[in-house]
Order: structure tokens, then sequence, then C-alpha cells
């Protein structure tokens, strides 16, 4: 059964923008904190920002000041809207509760930007 789907990726410029969005199920998010994830070739996959029930936010050191993660808990549904965007953002991107203890990740959404 999938429960968490990512969209939104894309080939970009650097400097250039995207939104990207996490629809999960309602058992997930009505009660945990979420969170965004990537993974880049030949990496492990790293924490990139989270967002709790209540809106609160926290960043990773690369993603703060660029990068802004929101939820609308009506539509169960995360976003991260991705700004100045550089060539060492390029990974595939996933969404998961935050600390990621689900254990079915999704598909992740591909972001790639170029220079």
């Amino acid at each position: 059964q999938v429960q968490l789907v990512e969209s939104g990726g894309g080939l970009v410029q650097a400097g250039g923008s995207l939104r990207l969005s996490c629809a999960a199920s309602g058992s997930i998010f009505s009660i945990n904190d979420m969170g965004w994830y990537r993974q880049a070739p030949g990496k492990q996959r790293a924490f990139v920002a989270a967002i709790s029930r209540g809106g609160s936010t926290s960043y990773s050191v690369s993603a703060k000041g660029r990068f802004t993660i929101s939820r609308d808990n009506a539509l169960n549904t995360m976003y991260l809207q991705m700004n100045s965007l550089k060539p060492e953002d390029t990974a595939v991107y996933y969404c998961n509760t935050y600390p990621p203890t689900y254990g079915s990740w999704g598909q992740g959404t591909q972001v790639t930007v170029s220079s």
C-alpha cells in the first residue's frame, strides 16, 4: 500500500526554484511530525527539513535560508519550497515522518540542478 507520494521534482538551472509536494495517508500525517530527506548519488540519505504538527520548523545547514517547509493538515500534504538551487542540491527527495520511523519509503522525486 502506497502511503507516501512525492512529486514536483524536475530539472532546473542553478539559482532556480522548485516546489515539492508530499501526499501522505491521514493515519501517518495526522499524528506525526513530518520531514524531507534526500539522497544524492553515492551518498547516504540525509535530513533536509522538518515540520511539527503545530508548524514549528527546522532545517539542515545547507537548506537554511533557501528552503521553506510547510504543511496543510486538512489536505494531508507537505511542501518544500526550494529557492536559489545549487548543483549540490541534486538528489532524490523523499518525505517521511520526523524522525523517519515509518518503515516504507516512497519512490521519491528527482531534483536535478545544472550549472
